[in-house]
């Protein structure tokens, strides 16, 4: 019986359509000579070097980095140790709260998550400014990054620690020198994924963010309102890139910390034997 027939190659040909002709006619209309961006008037880059001379996108664009750069940082130790508790903690009194609220972000309406986060930055007396937006998206892209590294730990074989015990290791020398290399590549893609949110998020950035931060996204959706320029095709088709260029560069690094071990674990079978 044939797997693969030409309804399944129909369908994967839509589907892949669906999802990156949009991308591709945004790339190919940012290089457009011309300011109307439904009309073809020849190739030119003038509209990257309008975008580098915009102090105002250029602003946002370096609030949204550092802000994706500390969140995701912090989302991710933080979503690394709710992972390891939840897996390798056991039964303790409030284990189902504890999980509760570690996932409630991934099935919560981000508009609820954003007014909340709101009322309690006014309550506390928080300014509200790149601290703020810090701090909620660290709130929710810590669960996806606990997700993720779960299902490693999940699958983890707990001999490794035992026999790094038994060589005289105390646990946290264990998991720094045994488990953390080993879910490396789980952490460095819920770092990925928890940036990625980040760069993505208008609608808990714009109830948690000041007149003296405005992220990319809002700068975005604020300058399409009032039509569609080249320069934010332009700038589109940078984060298409940078993504693309992230995505790749952590699929090698894993692939080759992956390789790595295999290596390192077929010497010390042979060193054994």
């Amino acid at each position: 019986m044939r797997r693969f027939s030409w309804f399944n190659a129909t369908s994967l040909t839509l589907g892949f359509a669906f999802l990156y002709l949009p991308m591709v006619i945004l790339i190919v209309y940012s290089f457009n000579g011309g300011r109307l961006v439904t009309v073809w008037s020849g190739f030119s880059t003038k509209w990257y070097g309008e975008l580098f001379r915009n102090e105002a996108f250029l602003d946002a664009a370096w609030v949204t980095l550092r802000v994706a750069v500390f969140s995701s940082t912090i989302a991710t130790a933080l979503g690394t140790m709710a992972a390891y508790v939840l897996v390798r903690g056991g039964r303790f009194a409030g284990r189902t709260l504890f999980s509760g609220m570690i996932y409630a972000p991934l099935v919560m309406p981000e508009v609820i998550t954003g007014l909340s986060l709101l009322l309690l930055f006014i309550g506390i007396g928080l300014d509200r400014g790149i601290l703020t937006i810090v701090l909620a998206h660290t709130t929710f892209s810590m669960c996806y990054v606990s997700v993720v590294v779960s299902s490693r730990l999940v699958t983890f074989d707990r001999s490794l620690e035992e026999a790094a015990l038994d060589l005289g290791c105390t646990p946290f020398d264990a998991f720094r020198l045994v488990t953390l290399p080993i879910i490396a590549p789980a952490v460095i893609s819920g770092w990925l994924l928890a940036f990625t949110l980040s760069l993505d998020d208008l609608v808990i950035a714009s109830f948690t963010s000041g007149p003296s931060a405005t992220t990319l996204p809002i700068k975005i959706f604020s300058a399409v309102r009032l039509g569609v320029s080249p320069e934010i095709n332009a700038l589109s088709t940078i984060l298409i890139a940078l993504v693309t260029v992230g995505v790749i560069t952590a699929s090698l690094v894993s692939k080759r910390a992956i390789v790595r071990r295999r290596r390192e674990e077929q010497a010390a079978v042979k060193a054994v034997a």
